[in-house]
């Protein structure tokens, strides 16, 4: 088989560390064919060929890449990349030690081949492994089908619509399908409604919701971040949000459409009910509404799903004109400041001085791929000053406002993360598989006016103080989603906290619903159990997360 060899051998020591799936009667037969015997020179460049094709479509098939399919679909966006990200992102494929070891092993194969038939112990291997892996999964199954006939034997089969979803166990075995269904079932019957906000002036505020783009609880810990002043404070924390998606899409649809229970992917580019718009129960609550985004949103049509999805026909965009680029993204379109983009629109909504204002600001700061000015390093590497730079100005903006001396609700809630660690199924920054590192994403709500005897509480149960007193943050510790999050802002809406006796900012985060964490992407569904996840492969197949 010649270097063939080494295809098969990098292919089983990719095996041995989880990177590759192999299909082992196709290796096989890929093998065999390889070694028969042609005597025509112009067969056996064919086979060359065609081999090359095979191998790399074959090997494309068994990697923990995404579909084909899926980049294909893809593509437009693909391309629109620039140079400088492709070029970081092969990188992150193939690292120079992965380079320098190559070539070390094809010397070695053209030394020790002159003496070993290696074809012959490739051959043999492929044969061999497959067997001893079938042997052990035979050894595996038999031993667990007793504990999971009983587990499953334990389980309801559905559960009742209610606020509080029902989280599964550490103890409990059951079939990951017929949890997912009954997820659906129970997030299709789920809802919150908005009252009217008061006309009393004290009552009055405006709600900005800071939507942005990659940032996790892992991102935070990777960029040593987690204890950057802004999460301490915000007057609500979320420690246990699902964003369900991410990409920056079905990330934007989910939020404004938080008023219903989590829909499956498929769903989101479906019309959905009136009623299930954020903005659109806002705007009928008494709010203005605007969109503001420190970027084109031109990029797989981002700006087309908010336009579509916010539910306030032709809603109005607030121009960013004469605002400088702060950096560029990976295709090249400017990105400009986030404190910039919001002090220039927060100045004219002053001047203006109408009444409540609901905004929804997307940033994509922390994208994947951008770069700063005048700057080497790649977007991993500028992530932490980039992170920085976001927290600092949003923590401007508060004091900004806070000095304006109106009455607001910031709500900060991330698309999803960056993958900045990445994992043993994905190179860092994709997120193809919508593991909770990626979907577990830090979400604040401060609000800003309070007088200060409208400070301080305790939820009871699902919300409590952490320890600070009153300038501590109401942390939410429950599993939670945007259902949880319009609920919040619904009490806020009915029973204003600026106004005079308004009850303790604790008491509105008290029996928020509960959504268990299942991320999704188009052919990829993650759910949480117990401690660990499982995941759904685009082949229908359930497995452990890792």
């Amino acid at each position: 088989m010649g270097l063939w060899n080494l295809y098969f051998a990098a292919k089983l020591y990719l095996f041995t560390i989880g990177q590759v799936q192999p299909r082992w009667l196709l290796n096989l037969l890929f093998a065999l064919w390889l070694v028969l015997p042609l005597e025509h020179r112009g067969l056996r460049v064919l086979r060359q060929v065609l081999a090359v094709v095979v191998g790399v479509a074959l090997l494309y098939h068994e990697s923990n890449l995404p579909p084909f399919a899926r980049v294909v679909s893809q593509f437009s966006n693909l391309s629109a990349f620039t140079p400088a990200y492709l070029l970081e992102l092969l990188q992150r494929f193939v690292s120079p030690h992965m380079v320098l070891g190559a070539i070390v092993v094809t010397l070695a194969y053209l030394v020790i081949n002159r003496w070993v038939r290696v074809t012959t112990f490739v051959l043999l291997a492929l044969i061999v492994v497959p067997l001893w892996q079938g042997a052990g999964t035979i050894s595996t199954g038999t031993a667990a089908t007793g504990t999971a006939a009983a587990g499953a034997a334990a389980m309801r089969a559905a559960q009742r619509p209610a606020p509080t979803m029902r989280i599964d166990s550490p103890g409990e075995v059951g079939d990951n399908e017929a949890q997912l269904n009954a997820f659906r079932e129970q997030e299709s019957a789920r809802q919150v409604a908005f009252t009217p906000l008061s006309a009393s002036p004290d009552s009055q505020f405006d709600i900005i919701v800071l939507h942005v783009c990659s940032l996790s609880w892992d991102d935070l810990d990777v960029a040593k971040a987690r204890n950057h002043p802004l999460l301490s404070r915000f007057d609500y924390l979320f420690t246990e949000f699902s964003s369900a998606a991410s990409y920056s899409g079905p990330a934007a649809i989910r939020l404004l459409r938080a008023t219903c229970g989590q829909q499956p992917h498929q769903a989101l580019y479906s019309p959905a009910q009136a009623q299930c718009h954020l903005f659109e129960a806002l705007a009928q609550a008494g709010f203005d509404t605007r969109v503001l985004m420190n970027h084109d949103g031109r990029f797989d049509n981002f700006r087309g799903f908010v336009d579509k999805e916010i539910g306030i026909p032709n809603v109005t965009h607030v121009p960013v004109d004469g605002v400088p680029p702060a950096m560029r993204a990976f295709d090249n379109s400017p990105i400009l400041g986030d404190y910039a983009v919001l002090e220039k629109w927060y100045k004219s909504r002053l001047a203006q001085n109408s009444g409540p204002l609901a905004l929804y600001y997307n940033t994509v700061t922390l994208h994947d791929g951008n770069r700063l000015p005048d700057s080497k390093l790649t977007s991993i590497q500028s992530y932490p000053l980039r992170l920085t730079r976001l927290l600092d100005d949003i923590d401007k903006l508060i004091a900004l406002i806070a000095q304006s001396g109106r009455k607001a609700v910031v709500v900060f809630v991330p698309e999803h993360g960056a993958a900045l660690r990445g994992d043993a199924n994905q190179i860092a920054g994709m997120r193809e598989i919508p593991t909770p590192r990626i979907v577990h994403v830090p979400v604040g709500v401060k609000l800003i006016g309070l007088e200060d005897g409208n400070t301080g509480g305790n939820a009871g149960g699902d919300a409590q103080r952490n320890g600070q007193g009153a300038s501590g943050p109401v942390t939410i510790h429950v599993p939670s989603s945007y259902l949880a999050l319009s609920q919040l802002l619904s009490n806020l809406v009915a029973d204003s906290p600026f106004r005079q006796g308004a009850p303790a900012p604790a008491q509105y985060a008290a029996d928020l619903p509960q959504t268990r964490m299942v991320g999704e992407n188009e052919a990829t569904v993650m759910m949480k159990r117990g401690t660990g996840y499982v995941v759904r492969t685009p082949d229908g197949v359930w497995v452990d997360g890792k």
